[in-house]
C-alpha cells in the first residue's frame, strides 16, 4: 500500500520534531542557548510588499489563499545571516556575481561565521554549538557537513518541506524586510547599509521570543498532525 506524499511528509515531520522535543525536555534552556541558525535571502532595491512566510497553520488538504505578487526592483543583494538568542552573529552580503554553492557556503562558515562566533560568542565554542539550517542542497552537501563535523558543531535535523520551522523564514527575514518595505535604493551599497540598519533596529528581545516560538512550532508539528504552510 502506497502512502500519499503529503501524509509521508507529515510522518517525517512528526518523527524529527519529536526527537527535537526530547532534546529540549532533557537539556531545557541550555538546548536553546547553544543553538545558532542561519540562511540566505535576497534584499531588493525596491520591495513593494512584505511577504510574511509561514504565518498560518493549516492541514495538508487545505488550499492556500491566492496572493497578489508585485514586481520587485531589478537590483538585489544576497545576504547570509546567522543568529542566536542574543541576536545576529554574522550578516554577510554576498559579492555580486558569486555563485552560492557548497564550497562558497563552507568558506563563509570557515572564514566569516566561525571568527564571528569566536569574537561575539566565545562561550559557545566551549559549551558546544547546535547548528541549524534548512535542507537546501548547499547546506546538506558533504563538504559542508564535513566542516561542521570537524568543528564539532552538532547539526540539528530539520524536517524536509518545513520552511515554517526555520527561524529565518518565520522571523528574521520578514521582520527585517518590514523595515525596508517601500524604500527605494539606487546602489548595492545602499541596499547593504539599509539592511544593516534594519537588523540593528530589530528588538533584541525578539530573538529570545523567536527561539521559543520555534519550540512551540516544533511541539505543535509533533503533536497535532498538521503543519505550517506559507
Amino acid at each position: 500500500m502506497l502512502i500519499p506524499g503529503c501524509f509521508l511528509r507529515q510522518l517525517i515531520q512528526a518523527a524529527v520534531t519529536k526527537k527535537l522535543l526530547r532534546r529540549f525536555q532533557t537539556e531545557q534552556n541550555d538546548f536553546l542557548g547553544r543553538k545558532i541558525t542561519g540562511d540566505e535571502t535576497w534584499v531588493y532595491s525596491w520591495d513593494p510588499e512584505t511577504k510574511r512566510q509561514s504565518a498560518e497553520w493549516r492541514d495538508f488538504d487545505e488550499l492556500r489563499p491566492e496572493k497578489v505578487r508585485r514586481k520587485q526592483g531589478a537590483l538585489k543583494v544576497m545576504h547570509m545571516i546567522f543568529f542566536d538568542m542574543n541576536g545576529v552573529i554574522l550578516r554577510w552580503p554576498v559579492p555580486t556575481g558569486t555563485t552560492i554553492n557548497a564550497q562558497y557556503y563552507k568558506k563563509v562558515l570557515q572564514d566569516k561565521l566561525r571568527p564571528a562566533i569566536r569574537k561575539k560568542r566565545p562561550g559557545l565554542l566551549e559549551s558546544g554549538i547546535l547548528f541549524h539550517h534548512d535542507n537546501a542542497p548547499v547546506h546538506t552537501a558533504r563538504a559542508v557537513t564535513d566542516v561542521l563535523a570537524g568543528y564539532k558543531w552538532e547539526l540539528l535535523e530539520h524536517p524536509r518541506y518545513s520552511p515554517d520551522l526555520a527561524p529565518c523564514d518565520f522571523h528574521l527575514f520578514p521582520k527585517m524586510k518590514e523595515h525596508l518595505h517601500g524604500q527605494r535604493f539606487e546602489t548595492e551599497e545602499d541596499i547593504i547599509q539599509a539592511t544593516k540598519v534594519a537588523i540593528k533596529n530589530l528588538d533584541k528581545c525578539s530573538y529570545v521570543t523567536t527561539f521559543k516560538d520555534w519550540l512551540q512550532r516544533i511541539e505543535k508539528c509533533a503533536n497535532s498532525g498538521g503543519c505550517y504552510v506559507e
